[in-house]
């Protein structure tokens, strides 16, 4: 199941799709792996664990001392608000992360570690901005957590760190 949903994901890298929303993604997800888009999302409880006990790699220092350099005007956190929930390539956050940042998005059933849950202060809080940020560009090894270097710009990473970071409060 990993492996198919990896080779999927890998698919948007080489033939990306022109701008589509996350509900298109899901149903072309649904096209190639029919049970993911038939089992009713109430069955999802993957995470919402709080606090979340997880061991991810720590950011080079040059990281994790960032502070976020773009204000966090209401301008820069919709823009945030929309790449988390419709534009972030190769899929949107929400896929995984859930509309309410709690970790239970459509595909996050079946993934472990589960996806971060960013309404949990106790874990948010141990997560610098440039954490966050490296952690988004980088993907995050031993997760389903994909590198977005490719996709979304330093200010999309910026932005997208501002709009999560009101999840937790």
């Amino acid at each position: 199941m990993k492996f198919l949903l990896l080779i999927f994901v890998a698919l948007f890298f080489v033939f990306p799709v022109a701008r589509v929303s996350a509900d298109q993604q899901l149903s072309y997800l649904g096209y190639y792996l029919p049970h993911i888009s038939e089992r009713p999302t109430t069955l999802i409880i993957a995470s919402g664990i709080c606090p979340q006990s997880r061991k991810t790699e720590k950011a080079p220092s040059r990281y994790v001392l960032k502070q976020n350099p773009l204000f966090a005007t209401a301008k820069n956190i919709e823009r945030g608000k929309l790449l988390y929930q419709t534009e972030a390539k190769p899929m949107a956050c929400k896929m995984c992360h859930g509309i309410r940042g709690n970790g239970n998005g459509r595909l996050a059933r079946g993934l472990e570690p589960a996806p971060r849950n960013f309404t949990c202060e106790d874990t948010m809080k141990s997560l610098s901005d440039g954490q966050l940020f490296w952690i988004i560009k980088n993907g995050s090894k031993g997760t389903a957590m994909q590198a977005h270097k490719f996709t979304l710009s330093d200010k999309d990473i910026w932005q997208i760190i501002h709009y999560l970071k009101r999840f937790a409060g």
